[in-house]
């Protein structure tokens, strides 16, 4: 008896720590407020939300609601439900340990108000793709714990707030509103993402030390500088001096008449001869940018006159690969020596190519899908509807008879992650490559929004990781000897097949291009150069976006970032919302590292690498077998 009073006084102890730790009243209905104006059409909040004055948001877990380890309301993420009300931030910061704040992909409307200030602790607010509009409250500059801010797709309009004051902020954008005036002071050297595109900005482009390209600054017809070809027009002349007023109202003398007229036709002088000479300079400057203009452009008509065919190819409504009328096709591939498009066209061990001819791939209605450092690639449609992926190759010195070898030998390399070529044509002028085409797009796509919609959660990162590294750790087994390593691995050269697995695309199509830094990839570590590329791939898992503008060595950013407990901000948003396991996240990051080492010898091998990310990935599932079997 004494053991079950016990026991009762226990759970009645816990109990009160529970309440006396989590939100108090006045705060849990704020928050009612808060989702009630927000959702009008549902006073009482969503049906299965939770959000009502009767039970605790921690506790009860209200939806969208996380909370810290003290039963505090930390984060409040309700994306894409249709909420139609405005924001009330007086009635939202009472939760005043809220540091993330997510409403984008609703349809939200007013203004944002002044009191979103008493929100001290917040540093990630996203309202993106919403009706806000109005003008920026200036108590924004406020916040100065903010890193991430992104009101892009509103209807807001007026001048951008003054955030220099903000000196953690990481992400900036407000691309696709009405913005007006200058773009702000930000300090540039510490910004990730940066857009301020689709707005009416205007004035000179900060000096952005080439961290963002021309995409962050378009659509505002105001802006000038760089990156953007629009020059900014040259300061105007300084003012003349007024002549000096007499100091006296009684007539001069004679002579200082006359000594002032002629200061005065000095002055005039003067202001004409600057204006002059700048109007020169103007004339001298605009002659010389359309010289360099027409030189640059008759460069590229004698480089680039192949492709300006292709695009004048692909503007047609049924464009292809070869004039049918014709034995050369439009791309100047010619037949010499006797070739003929039944034998020219190697087709390889693949039954997808079997009974393929070049002439049938030349004239079958092609698609230019891009263009890249290595050459072109269209989207051929074959007779009976097969699609390929042509891939054609540029400016790679190597001779007939060692890219037939290199082919040839590529081909007897097969994993189920690699992507084999299926045929290639090769001539003294021209190479071919001829692949299956993968319909779901590349990695590089996924990771900047799916088209399709296709969830890309934690899970899903670590197990193409996984198998990215795995087929890679075979090639280089498998092609070591021959010193055929990818060469160019890169996230949009990993393509997404039906089943959205990866399939490393272009092995060995490349030999190595070095960068001028040699002490980063020296010429005779092409294999640690493919480890350096899947660091940078790792990044982009981690990161969901593009990390080669970060800086030059990337190895010195990444140990900044985990040197300075940034890794939280660092990680995609999703992930973090997501509720990933940041110790595993840390440890991808830790992986990354070592690949990026800019010296190659100090690189792990991509066999050490797939050991640790396969342990890694058994972590993972370990860690969802065990949530499952508790639920």
């Amino acid at each position: 008896m004494a053991r079950v009073s016990l026991g009762l006084v226990s759970f009645t102890l816990f109990l009160l720590f529970l309440t006396a730790s989590s939100e108090s009243e006045q705060v849990i209905q704020a928050l009612t407020r808060f989702m009630k104006n927000l959702s009008p059409d549902n006073a009482g909040g969503r049906q299965g939300f939770g959000w009502n004055s009767t039970s605790d948001p921690c506790v009860d877990k209200w939806h969208g609601v996380f909370c810290d380890s003290k039963l505090f309301v930390k984060k409040i993420v309700l994306d894409q439900l249709n909420l139609n009300g405005f924001l009330d931030a007086s009635s939202l910061c009472n939760a005043t340990l809220l540091s993330v704040l997510s409403l984008a992909g609703n349809n939200v409307s007013g203004v944002i108000p002044e009191e979103i200030s008493n929100c001290l602790n917040l540093n990630h607010l996203y309202l993106e793709t919403n009706r806000f509009s109005g003008n920026l409250p200036s108590s924004l500059s406020k916040l100065s714990k903010l890193e991430r801010l992104n009101l892009s797709d509103n209807s807001l309009s007026g001048p951008l707030p003054d955030m220099s004051g903000i000196t953690v902020l990481l992400s900036f954008l407000v691309q696709n509103n009405q913005f007006s005036g200058d773009i702000p002071e930000l300090d540039f050297s510490k910004l990730q993402q940066f857009n301020v595109s689709n707005n009416n900005l205007s004035g000179p482009i900060p000096d952005v030390d080439g961290r963002f390209t021309t995409s962050s600054f378009l659509g505002n017809p105001g802006l000038c500088g760089k990156p953007l070809s629009n020059v900014c027009p040259p300061p105007p002349p300084p003012a003349a001096s007024a002549a000096p007023a007499p100091a006296a109202l009684a007539p001069a003398p004679t002579p200082g008449k006359k000594k002032s007229k002629i200061n005065f036709l000095l002055y005039i002088g003067i202001v004409v001869l600057v204006l002059v000479f700048a109007i020169v300079l103007a004339f001298l400057f605009i002659l010389r940018f359309s010289k360099e203009k027409k030189a640059a452009s008759e460069k590229n008509d004698e480089v680039g006159k192949e492709e300006v065919e292709v695009e004048e190819v692909n503007n047609k409504d049924t464009g292809n690969l070869s004039d049918a009328d014709d034995e050369e096709n439009e791309l100047s591939i010619p037949l010499k020596d006797g070739e003929t498009g039944a034998s020219s066209l190697v087709v390889l061990s693949s039954p997808l190519a079997e009974g393929m001819t070049f002439k049938e791939l030349l004239r079958a209605p092609a698609e230019l899908v891009g263009r890249g450092s290595n050459g072109s690639l269209y989207k051929v449609k074959l007779v009976g509807g097969v699609n390929v992926a042509v891939k054609r190759v540029k400016n790679w010195e190597i001779s007939k008879e060692d890219f037939n070898k290199r082919m040839q030998r590529i081909d007897q390399v097969k994993h189920p992650n690699l992507l084999p070529p299926l045929a290639y044509y090769c001539s003294d002028q021209e190479m071919f490559l001829v692949y299956e085409f993968q319909q779901n797009g590349n990695l590089f796509s996924l990771l900047h929004g799916s088209p399709n919609g296709q969830l890309f959660n934690w899970g899903s990162r670590v197990n193409l990781a996984d198998k990215i590294a795995g087929a890679l750790a075979f090639a280089h087994r498998s092609l070591h000897d021959d010193g055929i390593a990818h060469g160019n691995l890169k996230s949009t050269n990993i393509l997404l097949s039906n089943d959205m697995e990866p399939r490393i695309s272009e092995y060995g199509l490349r030999a190595v291009e070095h960068p001028k830094n040699q002490t980063i990839i020296s010429q005779n570590n092409s294999f640690k150069s493919d480890v350096y590329g899947f660091g940078v791939i790792l990044l982009e898992l981690l990161a969901g976006n593009e990390v080669q503008n970060v800086g030059s060595d990337l190895a010195s950013w990444v140990q900044s970032v985990i040197s300075g407990e940034q890794t939280v901000e660092f990680f995609d948003r999703d992930l973090v919302l997501e509720g990933a396991s940041e110790e595993r996240m840390v440890n991808l990051l830790h992986v990354a590292l070592k690949c990026l080492s800019p010296f190659p010898d100090s690189r792990p091998s991509i066999d050490e690498v797939a050991a640790i990310i396969r342990s890694i990935q058994e972590q993972e599932e370990r860690s969802r077998t065990f949530e499952r079997m508790i639920k």
